[in-house]
């Protein structure tokens, strides 16, 4: 696929979306999102297809990338894991896992990036934590074999500069997208703010994991 997730990620939440989820994700990529994530875990495979193949198409024209929460990419070739599993990680051109401590990252053996939570308070999971704030975060991020993405509570232009700052080469965004009014003023807004750190993501995207150790087992991905 030749580049893991960056900038700002968005996830996908139907249930707290202030529009029509499709709505959300086609102004959030108009505001310069490039890469969604789809949860939505609780539908049928066949309803689930359908909006991947539907949000797919959005991302194709602006050149953006669809990665599918879970084990099934759902006709695609992107996959975003939950920490408990699968293991080993699937063959797959784009394989990401969720990660909450240094355990976890360390776990890691052929996956392209993780997800680090919860960087801040969130509104989506209250109670959720400890948050990790800054500190925790670069602490990760430093730990990490791999590139980490920023999770929870991130909504503001400040908190993307400070998670950039602390080393992640991108923040996942729920909330702050799915509930805006605007969704592509708000992402233009997020946007904006991960490119005003520039030089963070320049020595952070060498750290691809290519390179890292690898289990006997492990077999080389193919690409899109």
């Amino acid at each position: 696929m030749g580049r893991c997730p960056d900038g700002v990620v968005l996830l996908t939440d139907r249930r707290v979306a202030r529009l029509p989820l499709v709505e959300v994700v086609a102004a959030a990529v108009a505001g310069g999102v490039r890469w969604v994530v789809l949860r939505e875990k609780d539908l049928p495979r066949v309803a689930r297809l359908a909006l991947a193949v539907e949000l797919r198409a959005i991302l194709g024209e602006a050149g953006g990338t669809l990665v599918v929460a879970g084990p099934d990419p759902l006709g695609g070739d992107a996959v975003h894991l939950p920490a408990a599993g699968p293991y080993p990680p699937p063959c797959l051109g784009l394989v990401g896992r969720s990660c909450h401590d240094a355990a976890e990252l360390a776990r890691l053996t052929t996956e392209d990036y993780a997800t680090v939570s919860p960087v801040f308070p969130t509104r989506t999971k209250p109670g959720y934590g400890p948050a990790l704030r800054r500190d925790g975060l670069r602490a990760l991020a430093e730990a990490s074999p791999v590139p980490v993405l920023a999770l929870g509570g991130v909504e503001t232009p400040d908190q993307v500069r400070a998670c950039v700052d602390a080393g992640a080469t991108g923040v996942a965004v729920l909330g702050a997208l799915m509930r805006a009014p605007d969704p592509t003023a708000t992402a233009t807004t997020l946007t904006s703010a991960f490119h005003d750190v520039p030089r963070q993501r320049s020595s952070l995207t060498a750290r691809s994991g290519q390179g890292r150790p690898q289990p006997p087992t492990a077999t080389t991905r193919g690409t899109q």
